[in-house]
């Protein structure tokens, strides 16, 4: 079942924007645009802005967030420095009076419209106060669901497996076996698997420790495809939602794709759009109707 819609690639590479910004990033822009005209550098007698920072910033968000934040500053003065001489050597080249010039130059400026627009009506939706009450609404429809904790110990063979659930029948340390017996990766830390739910264990596993019934139960002997494995239930609970704080990132994105499809569909109404070339036109054709498909399946679910 496609389950994905091409409209939200549209969206990605102005979200993708968002998110590769560098921390602080966004407020230091705002700060900068606040002092637009105070001047960083003056190269030729041309200045450099905070405004220019702000937007280069912007533009250069994947590669400055591979760097470290001390070094961003300096690099986009270097970057703005280039501009200059040879945004200046192209004018005095006539480069600025071709045909290509001007068609870039529509071009860049309907893109930077596309991003303003994109940020103040569609991405200034977004407030702390809209993603809080989408987390409320997934709070109050959050089910709990049981979870356990559990440590295990994994050997080869049931033979093996078989002798260490009588040491441990005999009272014998279970961490300390499992550290000494335990082909598992997690052997170091007494064979402590943390809390888990159902589906996220092979199912001969999941089957015999949600069967104990009280922390401290001790398993027969379980085989799955990676051997045997002896359980101890640790402790029982019901799942709890997570915090705002650890699902904001995924809120925020989910309402940027919201308001950014709510006010594309809106501005797309009544807009003729013509194809020249029959080619082109079908694979656009086609990919506006896989989109419609996408955006009609939780509907048709």
């Amino acid at each position: 079942m496609r389950n994905f819609s091409l409209r939200l690639l549209r969206a990605a590479s102005l979200v993708a924007l968002l998110a590769t910004l560098p921390a602080g990033a966004v407020l230091a822009q705002e700060d900068a645009i606040a002092n637009a005209d105070a001047v960083v550098a003056v190269v030729g007698g041309q200045n450099i802005t905070e405004a220019d920072l702000a937007f280069a910033a912007e533009d250069m968000a994947q590669d400055l967030s591979q760097m470290p934040p001390e070094e961003r500053r300096a690099f986009l003065v270097r970057i703005l420095i280039d501009m200059k001489v040879m945004s200046q050597a192209a004018r005095e080249a006539g480069m600025d009076q071709t045909e290509i010039f001007a068609q870039r130059q529509k071009y860049l400026e309907e893109r930077a419209l596309r991003r303003a627009y994109f940020n103040e009506a569609i991405a200034g939706a977004v407030t702390e106060e809209a993603a809080r009450a989408e987390y409320d609404a997934f709070v109050q429809q959050f089910e709990p669901q049981p979870e356990v904790r559990a440590s295990h110990i994994l050997v080869e063979t049931e033979e093996k497996a078989n002798e260490l659930k009588a040491e441990i029948d005999g009272g014998a340390d279970f961490g300390e076996l499992a550290r000494e017996n335990s082909i598992d990766p997690g052997a170091a830390n007494g064979g402590d698997l943390g809390f888990f739910g159902r589906g996220m264990m092979v199912q001969p596993f999941e089957e015999a420790v949600f069967a104990l019934a009280n922390p401290g139960d001790v398993s027969a002997p379980v085989q799955s495809q990676f051997g045997w494995h002896v359980i101890k239930l640790e402790e029982k609970r019901d799942s709890a939602p997570p915090s705002f704080e650890q699902v904001a990132p995924q809120i925020q994105n989910q309402l940027l794709m919201r308001s950014f499809t709510e006010k594309v569909d809106a501005l797309m109404e009544g807009v003729e759009i013509n194809i020249e070339d029959p080619e082109l036109k079908a694979k656009f054709d086609a990919q506006e109707a896989a989109e419609a498909d996408a955006a009609a399946e939780p509907a048709a679910e």
